[in-house]
């Protein structure tokens, strides 16, 4: 246990996306059981905040979402903001006027692609850099670029900001590459929040009348459709979309909030997903899984699977039925769950080293 600092946690905390709240909720949570008295900066900005809720209707552009669909999708936004306002948070301020916070020891920046440049409303904002921000410490934790390749590299200008940050920390080996080319340094390697505090996330299963698998993404391609309704109706389970339409699912769940995410991943007995913290929560579950990441997301995806020793459990269009079965029937490996302790180690030190 380090010295209790006065923490403000810098990341995507309002985005109406299940794994984005997750990570934001486990990191202050995870910081605050760890003895530091961690809020999330509360920063605000009008247009990020018309292309959040634009996106939270209309999630699958260019198809647009149907009619009957936009009363769930609202009800959904409704759960995420009462759930936003349960969190800890520092006192409301604009992205583009960090300088107006004070009084912290330390403020750490992510999880989440939060150095992403290619995001579509936060790309190249600054303030995730550090710029502005008057604190002691500057600490990155899991960070991640998203889907900014490591081959394109960073300009000297965004070089010069991350070398003012104390610590450094990301989640991704593409985000090593990064940081090395930027920094000419090793980052330490960390686990999502959500991984490295599961506790915080953990909740009763959902009760259901019949096994399901969650489906948890959009715009899959057709062949993982095929196959994973076939796997369905071979083995009797039934497909729930969760927080998104899926026409080729069984039930849809689409008004779910952050909450009911927990309870229906807690209660899957299998998760076929195409986003990052679907793959999280599988994994940390325990849950049989299978991921074909879209382009967006396919970085993320693949250094995780990469570095937790999943990489099986990503399906191409040559996986075929009996690779089906055997996913989505059975647990990950227990070397997964070996990766995930020995990276929390890792992890934990590299916070006792940075906030200690």
């Amino acid at each position: 246990m380090t010295s209790s600092l006065r923490v403000g946690v810098l990341t995507f905390h309002r985005c109406i996306n299940y794994g984005s709240y997750w990570q934001a909720r486990c990191l202050v949570e995870g910081l605050r059981a760890r003895g530091h008295d961690a809020v999330l900066l509360d920063h605000h900005d009008d247009d990020v905040s018309r292309a959040e809720w634009r996106c939270a209707f209309q999630p699958s552009l260019p198809e647009r979402s149907r009619i009957e669909d936009l009363p769930r999708y609202k009800e959904k936004g409704r759960k995420f903001l009462a759930a936003f306002d349960a969190l800890p948070q520092s006192a409301r301020f604009r992205l583009d006027q960090p300088e107006t916070l004070a009084g912290y020891d330390a403020v750490v920046v992510g999880s989440d692609e939060v150095w992403n440049f290619r995001h579509p409303w936060y790309g190249g904002k600054s303030i995730f850099f550090g710029e502005g921000l008057r604190v002691p410490r500057l600490v990155s934790y899991a960070a991640s670029f998203g889907n900014h390749d490591a081959t394109d590299g960073i300009g000297p200008e965004w070089a010069a900001r991350l070398a003012r940050f104390t610590a450094v920390s990301v989640r991704d080996e593409n985000a090593r590459r990064l940081v090395v080319e930027a920094l000419g340094q090793e980052p330490a390697m960390v686990l999502d929040p959500c991984l490295q505090f599961p506790e915080v996330a953990r909740a009763a299963p959902a009760a259901s009348d019949r096994p399901y698998a969650l489906v948890y993404g959009h715009v899959f391609p057709t062949w993982l459709q095929e196959q994973v309704t076939a796997w369905s109706r071979r083995s009797g389970v039934e497909l729930v979309s969760l927080g998104y339409r899926n026409d080729w699912v069984d039930r849809h769940l689409i008004e779910a909030g952050p909450l009911e995410f927990a309870q229906m991943m807690a209660g899957a007995s299998a998760v076929v997903t195409n986003f990052f913290h679907g793959c999280v929560f599988a994994l940390v579950g325990g849950k049989p899984l299978v991921t074909s990441p879209s382009e967006y997301r396919f970085n993320k995806v693949r250094d995780l699977t990469n570095a937790l020793d999943a990489r099986e459990h990503v399906v191409t269009a040559d996986s075929d039925a009996t690779a089906f079965d055997r996913l989505l029937g059975t647990p990950p490996a227990p070397k997964v769950a070996t990766a995930i302790a020995g990276l929390r180690e890792q992890s934990n030190a590299f916070l006792d080293r940075a906030l200690g």
